[in-house]
């Protein structure tokens, strides 16, 4: 079904944005990170995106959308996986996400909700934690 996961690289950040509009997740920031997320394809049609902001040792993994036809076939699961492997492969010490509606979805990958308190400083400089996204938002972390 999937044909290809990749990186992405500048020439795709229109089809990502258009996706995460689509699925009504912030897009402030997206630019910046471009080269720190996921796609997986079907023949050259996107269907799914992760991305990972790296301030010092802690990731902030965002924007993870799948094209709604395409839910509950695993392309989400496996643009997580491969965010995280990535992570770990930067040496990351911890992956920190805001959630607004999946905070369910995220413990099978090992986050566990913590408070706003428990953000690390260096994450400071997200958009997604300057107002991106709202602060009844779930946050959730990943040890490393």
């Amino acid at each position: 079904m999937l044909e290809s996961f990749r990186n992405a690289t500048s020439n795709d950040v229109e089809i990502v944005l258009e996706l995460l509009e689509t699925s009504k997740l912030p897009t402030a920031g997206v630019k910046d990170h471009i080269q720190n997320f996921i796609l997986g394809f079907q023949n050259n049609t996107l269907l799914g995106c992760a991305g990972l902001e790296i301030h010092g040792q802690t990731g902030l993994l965002r924007s993870v959308a799948v094209s709604t036809s395409k839910r509950k076939n695993g392309i989400g699961s496996r643009l997580v996986n491969a965010i995280i492997g990535n992570a770990k492969t930067q040496h990351l010490s911890s992956i920190f996400l805001l959630t607004e509606t999946a905070e369910n979805y995220f413990p099978r990958f090992g986050f566990k909700q913590v408070s706003r308190a428990e953000i690390p400083g260096s994450l400071s400089a997200s958009e997604e934690l300057r107002g991106a996204c709202p602060d009844s938002a779930v946050v959730m972390m990943l040890e490393l």
